[in-house]
């Protein structure tokens, strides 16, 4: 019992913190979603009005929910695949190499001025290394605008968003390989294993279980939570809206000019929501691994 009430004391510093910083303003959006609320007056009840305007009558969110799934379907299982494959080849490696690939494959994911480095390879005139490319393979004569034509803005964020990708998950799925007991391998070469895809089924990935659902977790925040490569990139609002997501929706309610409380913690609440589903979903699948 003693030792139990020592374990409690000393988890208890993080619980506190966690309850204040993460729980406690979860279920205070969740509150504020239904009411009016502008920061200045007392929030008014308005029960479900924010959610009705919000799914049938919000174009614009709908613009944004379809961005977001797209980019979250297309760019959280190619990024999640792309960490774990690269961290798996990396690993094969030993010493100063490894860690210098490593370093080369999580610089773009903390690099303050990835967006400037794009900026400069989409830019719209002829001295942008992408127009400037084209024109020089005769591809195209004159330079396009990326970033202001609508069929060319959501490719262009999903492409920047898998660039950016390989971060903390990267990372942990580097470490988990570390920690995988060599002798298993030895073992179930025994047990029949022939090759190493049998290997990677069967002993690698049951033995980074926990390395495999922090990874999908990081991913799927990622993913749904698109909203600087949007705004640094194609700007707020962007042409048509063609790069709009539920986040950048969110700020443009809850900051700016409009401070509409309310309704920008619905749009968080339907977001939230969004997010645990997936990962429900993701357990339930990283459950049948090996």
């Amino acid at each position: 019992m003693y030792r139990c009430r020592s374990c409690y004391a000393m988890l208890a510093p993080y619980f506190i913190l966690f309850f204040i910083f993460t729980v406690l303003p979860v279920l205070t959006s969740v509150v504020l979603s239904f009411t009016n609320f502008n920061m200045l007056e007392k929030p008014d009840f308005v029960g479900w009005k924010n959610y009705i305007q919000l799914i049938l009558d919000d174009d614009i969110f709908k613009k944004a929910f379809k961005n977001t799934i797209i980019l979250a379907v297309i760019t959280g299982p190619l990024s999640y695949m792309m960490c774990f494959l690269f961290a798996w080849i990396i690993n094969e490696f030993h010493g100063k190499l490894r860690a210098f690939l490593t370093l080369i494959f999580y610089a773009p994911s903390i690099t303050g001025n990835a967006f400037m480095v794009w900026s400069i390879i989409i830019s719209g005139d002829r001295y942008g290394y992408l127009n400037g490319w084209l024109m020089k393979w005769a591809i195209t004569y004159a330079p396009i605008q990326w970033m202001q034509t609508e069929r060319y803005v959501l490719p262009i964020l999903i492409v920047v968003q898998l660039w950016l990708s390989l971060g903390t998950g990267f990372l942990t799925f580097i470490a988990g390989l570390q920690t995988v007991d060599r002798t298993l391998y030895e073992a179930g070469a025994m047990d029949g294993i022939k090759n190493r895809w049998q290997e990677l089924w069967y002993i690698t990935l049951p033995s980074m279980k926990p390395q495999l659902m922090f990874g999908a977790v990081m991913q799927i925040t990622q993913s749904f939570a698109v909203a600087d490569i949007s705004l640094n990139l194609a700007g707020n609002p962007s042409v048509n809206y063609a790069g709009a997501t539920i986040v950048t929706h969110l700020m443009d309610y809850g900051s700016g000019t409009r401070y509409q409380m309310g309704y920008a913690c619905a749009i968080a609440t339907v977001l939230f929501a969004l997010m645990v589903g997936t990962n429900q979903i993701v357990q339930k699948i990283l459950r049948r691994v090996g």
